[in-house]
C-alpha cells in the first residue's frame, strides 16, 4: 500500500482526435497517482515527447497520419530509448494481434469506459511497482575503477583521449557520438548506460536519456520552455543539450538555481 501512496506515474496521451484526447484526459483525472504531463496529436510528436519527458506510460492511438502507433513503438526501439509502457487505443478490434506482437501493456477499444480504464490503470500500477522493485537489483555494479582513457573514432583514426576531456556523449539511431573541446567522433560503446558505467559518476551526469555530460564542461545554463533548461557545453560547436524534466531538480540543486 505504501508503494501506491508514493508512486506517481507520468503519462502522455497521443491521439490525432482532440475529442478523444480530452475524453481520456478526463477519465485519467480520477486517478490521483496518474499525472498527465504532455499531450500529442501525431506519431512524430509522440516520439519527441517520449524522449523529452521520459513517461512511465503512453496512451497511444493506433491510427494516426504519418507515423502510426505501431510505428512510434518501432521508432522508440530503433533510437535505443528505454521504453515506457504503451497502452494502445483504437476504435477497431482488428489491431489486437498487432498490439500483442509489439508487447503493448494493454489495448483499449474506443469509446473507453471508466470500468475498463480502471483495469488498465491497475495493470500500469503493478507493472511500475514491479519495475521499481527490480531496479536496485538490475542496476549496473562497478567492478573496477572508472576508466581514465577512452577510444574516439574520428574517420579512419582511433584516438585515445583522457576521460576528463570528454565534454558530452549522445546516442542517435544506436550510435554514440562523443565530443571533446576540439574533436568529435564515435565511441566503441554500444549504449549510453555502458559508457556511463565506466566513467566517474561524480563527474558525468545523465541529463537526458540521450545525453551524458561532463559537469565540469558546462559553459552556460539557458532557461528554456516551461521552467526547463538547456546546457551550453564547452565544445567547439558550443552544443546546446536539453535537461530532461526529471533531471531539472538535480540541476537546480547542483548549481543553486
Amino acid at each position: 500500500m505504501s508503494d501506491r501512496a508514493t508512486l506517481t506515474m507520468k503519462a502522455i496521451i497521443v491521439d490525432d482526435e482532440k475529442l478523444a484526447c480530452d475524453e481520456l484526459g478526463y477519465l485519467l483525472r480520477e486517478f490521483p497517482d496518474i499525472e498527465v504531463i504532455a499531450i500529442g496529436s501525431n506519431g512524430l510528436e509522440a516520439v519527441r515527447l517520449i524522449e523529452e519527458h521520459e513517461p512511465d506510460v503512453v496512451f497511444l492511438d493506433v491510427q494516426m497520419p504519418g507515423l502510426d502507433g505501431m510505428g512510434v513503438i518501432q521508432k522508440i526501439r530503433e533510437l535505443g530509448i528505454p521504453q515506457p509502457y504503451f497502452v494502445l487505443a483504437t476504435a477497431y478490434d482488428q489491431y489486437a494481434v498487432q498490439a500483442f506482437r509489439v508487447q503493448a501493456l494493454d489495448y483499449l477499444l474506443k469509446p473507453v469506459d471508466r470500468e475498463r480504464i480502471s483495469e488498465t490503470i491497475e495493470r500500469v500500477r503493478r507493472s511500475c511497482q514491479d519495475k521499481q522493485k527490480q531496479e536496485p537489483a538490475t542496476a549496473p555494479m562497478r567492478v573496477a575503477p572508472p576508466r581514465t582513457k577512452l577510444l574516439l573514432k574520428v574517420g579512419n583514426r582511433n584516438l585515445i583521449i583522457d576521460s576528463q576531456e570528454l565534454v558530452y556523449a549522445t546516442i542517435q539511431d544506436g550510435v554514440i557520438t562523443m565530443a571533446t573541446a576540439a574533436l568529435e567522433g564515435q565511441s566503441n560503446y554500444r549504449t549510453i548506460e555502458e559508457l556511463q558505467a565506466n566513467l566517474d559518476p561524480e563527474t558525468f551526469w545523465r541529463v537526458h536519456r540521450s545525453y551524458l555530460v561532463n559537469i565540469n564542461r558546462i559553459k552556460e545554463v539557458i532557461p528554456w520552455f516551461k521552467s526547463s533548461y538547456q546546457l551550453r557545453m564547452d565544445d567547439k560547436k558550443q552544443t546546446e543539450i536539453p535537461v530532461s524534466r526529471v533531471q531539472t531538480k538535480r540541476l537546480r540543486a547542483l548549481l543553486k538555481l
